[in-house]
């Protein structure tokens, strides 16, 4: 007497429940390795993971992981993605890239990072072989470069300038060789300034200072951001030095200009790679891709602060100009 009203209940159910909807248990975990949730990269995924139809919670889990620039934390999340059975991890930075490489993980990694072959994450841009692949954010000797002739365009009369780096970054230390070399060629000497600790912020300021550089390059890395990318744009501004960096968030919290790849577009393209390994594509049959989209931004609110009239030509090519 029970099988026929057991049935119906199950039929109706049937019916509820939409054709192929996945339950919750069979979603995908996808773990989000990060400095902080308001990175490019960051909100760059998250609109691409909208465009490869992909609803957080609906038919995706992601699992995201910041270190507040504390890079050690990587590890201990690291673990914990794994023990959360992620079938990705996609890594923004080079430090959270670096420490999913030392992790010896297996799983796919998808990367936004600096200098991936140098850095031993991939055998070549194009077949990257392992279990790593991803976006290349292409710092070096162009980017380099352009740091210099826009910092002396912008001001003809500076003659010295610093680079505030840290040599533990091989990034960084490509930047720092093409710049002692570019560096004569438009009137500038170059100091380095090096920074391999956030708590040495102050001695770097004071070997600026002692030094007399006239302006400052910050390349990007976990020492310069955050609290201190805060005490850099101040003590530019207090000293009246002309700064420019790689990423646009340095021109928007004050300091004078950035000019790097979008990284936007660089985890919004992050997406595309997950949903290609989620459907079955291997990291190492996935070239590394370069990016296409760069941008040059400009704080005028700055450059009055400091007394500086920035030339015609480069606002022309400005992409952003903050006033």
């Amino acid at each position: 007497m029970l099988a026929a009203p057991l049935a119906l209940i199950l039929n109706a159910l049937s019916i509820v429940l939409p054709a192929g909807a996945e339950q919750p248990a069979s979603m995908p975990t996808v773990g989000w390795l990060g400095p902080n949730p308001e990175t490019g990269p960051h909100r760059g995924f998250r609109a691409g993971l909208r465009e490869h139809g992909y609803a957080e919670g609906q038919n995706i889990v992601i699992e995201y992981r910041f270190s507040d620039g504390r890079v050690d934390r990587y590890a201990r999340q690291i673990e914990e993605l794994e023990r959360l059975n992620a079938k990705v991890i996609l890594t923004d930075s080079f430090p959270a890239t670096n420490a999913a490489k030392h992790a010896g993980l297996t799983i796919p990694v998808v990367f936004v990072s600096a200098d991936p072959v140098g850095s031993g994450f991939v055998n070549s841009l194009a077949h990257p072989g392992g279990n790593m692949t991803g976006l290349s954010l292409m710092i070096e000797e162009q980017f380099a470069g352009k740091w210099l002739e826009l910092v002396k365009e912008a001001a003809p009369q500076l003659t010295r300038i610093a680079y505030l780096w840290n040599p533990a970054n091989r990034s960084s230390e490509s930047s720092w060789k093409a710049m002692q070399g570019l560096g004569p060629t438009i009137g500038l000497t170059l100091q380095s300034v090096e920074l391999r600790d956030r708590k040495d912020i102050d001695e770097a300021f004071a070997a600026i200072l002692r030094d007399r550089a006239e302006g400052v390059i910050v390349d990007s890395d976990p020492v310069t951001g955050g609290n201190n990318q805060t005490r850099i744009v101040e003590f530019t501004a207090a000293n009246r030095l002309p700064a420019i960096s790689v990423f646009r968030g340095f021109a928007a919290s004050g300091g004078l200009m950035s000019y790097g790849p979008n990284l936007y577009e660089l985890g919004r393209r992050a997406a595309a790679y997950l949903d290609k390994i989620l459907k079955g594509a291997q990291p190492a049959d996935l070239p590394v891709e370069q990016p296409t989209r760069f941008e040059l931004v400009v704080n005028l609110k700055t450059a009055t602060a400091l007394g500086m009239t920035i030339p015609p030509t480069i606002l022309a090519r400005a992409d952003e100009v903050i006033e």
